[in-house]
């Protein structure tokens, strides 16, 4: 190797090591996904309250790896099915299950943000999302009605979250238990919002919840918080086995490849890094010497373009256009729930006027968009030329 390369070479290690440096110093973001994992330590993870529970409930705290239908066949079950996630979409027949289990005398708790509409539609339910008029961002308040269990306490969120809560709930058979708001300039609810339920099932109960960040390693790690979690969670302790769930979860670990678990550990990953780029170092600077004339070989055809154009015509034989239109509304309302932060309970003037605005579009296209998803959901067949439209149009929107 020359004295040029050497120089190049020692240059390229410096750069490298002061990158490194910088970066292994600079201080990690903090990661507010919305996990609800019992493992995660992360702010919205449920790590402390895992423990806690374990502590709490011993011998009779189960967890649950299964989906809740498959889960439910086994007999001999009794007690509490508790539910924690961002958004639970249960489908029908897990929800006839969980319902027949909780009328044999048993109690299912689901806490969330987001809940399909199967489910509130057998309960005769309606959620909104409460809107601050005076701040930009909402900071829940929550408080349980039973002064006996909490003593009429007010608990601060100090961070922006969705305020969810029941719009409209069955005022002769169901108990409100707690109540929500935004906070302003004091810890008190101007105007309280139902945000937790109990809903009777013959011999059991379904509670039902709207602020799961209550749960969080966030808001248990925050003052006096522990104090409410400790006090709702009384309603669950009624003696009986905890079942709880880790199907249901955002942050469910499923890829623990050696690799994985390397790269997620920053050091571990430019240390990698640190490797890789020696090795090609050592290919410039030492490879042109030996390197020797290498045979051309023709790669692979690549064939997901035949694979996903024959996936697609199995669709089109069969004329299902109904069901392409169905699927692409469904990923097209879920951007609009995650990209611009909207829920999509609600479809009306108010509603466009907001869509337009955060994503760019003008009013006559955004509803000329709704429209036509409106008719879709409430007709029987689709045609291929409204498939098409719909296309086009949700490509344009985005």
């Amino acid at each position: 190797m020359s004295r040029s390369q050497k120089i190049v070479l020692f240059g390229f290690l410096l750069m490298l090591a002061a990158l490194v440096y910088v970066e292994a110093t600079k201080p990690q973001p903090i990661n507010w996904f919305p996990s609800y994992f019992k493992a995660d330590k992360i702010p919205l993870g449920t790590f402390v309250l895992h423990n806690l529970m374990e502590d709490s409930f011993k011998e009779r705290f189960k967890e649950v790896d299964l989906p809740p239908f498959e889960f439910l066949q086994q007999a001999g079950l009794n007690g509490t099915y508790v539910f924690i996630n961002d958004e639970l979409a249960f489908d029908k027949t897990e929800l006839d299950s969980l319902f027949n289990w909780a009328s044999k005398g048993n109690n299912v708790f689901i806490s969330a943000n987001y809940l399909n509409e199967k489910l509130l539609d057998t309960f005769n339910l309606k959620m909104a999302t409460q809107v601050s008029i005076s701040k930009i961002s909402t900071e829940p308040l929550v408080q349980l009605t039973n002064k006996s269990i909490a003593s009429g306490k007010t608990f601060h969120i100090k961070k922006d979250f969705n305020v969810r809560y029941f719009s409209k709930i069955d005022t002769v058979s169901h108990t409100v238990l707690g109540v929500s708001g935004i906070y302003v300039n004091s810890d008190k609810i101007d105007k309280p919002q139902v945000n937790f339920i109990k809903v009777p099932m013959e011999k059991g109960n379904v509670f039902l919840h709207t602020q799961p960040e209550v749960f969080s390693n966030f808001f248990l790690l925050s003052g006096a918080n522990a104090d409410y979690t400790s006090a709702l969670v009384s309603y669950l302790n009624d003696g009986k086995t905890l079942y709880w769930d880790n199907y249901y979860k955002s942050g469910k670990h499923i890829n623990i490849s050696p690799m994985r678990v390397l790269l997620n550990n920053k050091y571990f990953k430019w240390a990698y890094h640190f490797v890789l780029f020696g090795v090609l170092l050592f290919i410039i600077f030492e490879g042109k010497r030996k390197q020797r004339s290498i045979p051309i070989i023709k790669p692979l055809t690549n064939k997901t373009y035949e694979y996903t154009k024959t996936i697609a015509g199995m669709y089109l034989d069969k004329n299902e256009y109904h069901a392409i239109a169905q699927k692409q509304i469904v990923l097209f309302l879920e951007y609009i729930r995650t990209k611009l932060r909207l829920p999509t309970e609600h479809l009306n003037d108010r509603f466009y006027k907001t869509v337009a605005e955060r994503s760019g579009n003008t009013i006559e296209n955004t509803v000329a968009l709704f429209t036509l998803i409106e008719k879709i959901n409430t007709q029987n067949n689709t045609t291929k030329e409204e498939l098409i439209k719909l296309y086009e149009r949700i490509k344009s929107f985005k």
